[in-house]
């Protein structure tokens, strides 16, 4: 059994945050195409076309 002291309080929230304080961590860098440019479905057509 848990005793009320270990659980967390859930009834008041935390102080806000300044959106000056806070920093990006996702990387917004455009990423290279894994494709190369090409259309996958066009060259699976043309593989399978037989």
């Amino acid at each position: 059994m848990t005793s009320d002291s270990a659980s967390p309080d859930y009834r008041t929230l935390p102080a806000p945050v300044a959106l000056e304080d806070t920093i990006a961590e996702v990387d917004t860098r455009p990423v290279p195409d894994p494709d190369g440019g090409t259309n996958p479905e066009t060259t699976f057509v043309l593989r399978n076309a037989g």
